[in-house]
């Protein structure tokens, strides 16, 4: 059988493996096929490519947009969307952008409670990406502020936390209508890892829905099998195709294996592409609200 990753992230956002070398480790790890799905940027998706067929790897274009919802950051994976198209590299600027504004205000927040942290400190360490709050969080571990990342998410940057900023113009909604207009495919992203109510979801799967949703993350490293029943169920009830990935990250989630997860927990059949595939061949004709 064929397996596949839909979910994975390089150096280009917070992942510590170059494109190039995600690739050959897929291959290691024998992935027919990777979607490159780093945050709010695909600037690593044109070196993928180029090693796909030295690994003998399929690579899926793709991206995962940050947007704010209730006052949390939800995430929207898109799939197979043009990525040569000009204006739709234009609306990905506009989300890195919205990125690139909010480290500011996260940086200038810090400074002022007396953290030793400035832009230059940041890009010194990480690059001129656009950095997440996993950036953050390695930026205070490496400087002694924290004991580990997860210290950082609990105490410094986490959504109940003084230095956490929400995203403050992009929908989930928005990112959904973006990329089917581009022919893409949009995907709600590890649903349960927004810790909303479960009427909350539900509105918010609907909303999507109604924005050209297609799929919907049911198969992901932190879930059991209860959980992804429970999402294939919200799937078929909302007419989404399932997907799954591990959100591999490299170093950065150390317990996360590229393809399976957490102790081999997880292995997605390519079958689940082609549903994907399909689903989107059939909502082609559908108006999106």
């Amino acid at each position: 059988m064929k397996y596949i990753d839909l979910h994975v992230h390089s150096n280009q956002s917070d992942g510590t493996l170059s494109p190039k070398d995600v690739v050959r480790l897929a291959s290691e790890c024998g992935l027919s096929a990777f979607a490159l799905t780093d945050h709010d940027n695909t600037a690593g998706i044109a070196e993928a490519l180029a090693a796909s067929s030295e690994y003998g790897v399929e690579v899926i274009p793709g991206v995962e947009f940050s947007t704010e919802h209730l006052g949390m950051d939800i995430h929207i994976v898109g799939l197979e969307f043009e990525l040569e198209n000009p204006e739709f590299q234009a609306q990905v600027a506009e989300y890195r952008d919205e990125r690139l504004f909010r480290n500011r205000k996260m940086i200038d927040r810090m400074a002022a409670d007396g953290i030793d942290i400035t832009w230059d400190k940041m890009e010194q360490s990480f690059g001129k990406i656009a950095w997440t709050r996993a950036h953050f969080g390695r930026y205070l571990l490496d400087h002694g502020y924290v004991n580990d990342i997860s210290e950082a998410f609990a105490n410094y940057i986490g959504e109940d936390c003084k230095y956490f900023i929400p995203r403050e113009k992009s929908t989930p909604f928005d990112a959904a209508r973006l990329i089917r207009k581009y022919g893409g495919i949009p995907i709600l992203a590890h649903p349960f890892q927004y810790h909303l109510t479960a009427l909350q979801l539900e509105e918010l799967i609907g909303g999507l829905k109604d924005a050209g949703l297609i799929g919907m993350e049911v198969y992901y490293s932190t879930y059991n099998e209860e959980q992804s029943a429970r999402l294939l169920a919200l799937a078929e009830k909302y007419d989404l195709a399932p997907s799954g990935g591990s959100d591999f990250h490299g170093s950065n989630k150390p317990s996360i294996s590229l393809g399976t997860g957490i102790d081999g927990n997880l292995r997605i059949p390519y079958s689940v592409l082609d549903g994907l595939r399909a689903k989107r061949r059939e909502a082609a004709g559908h108006a999106v609200k």
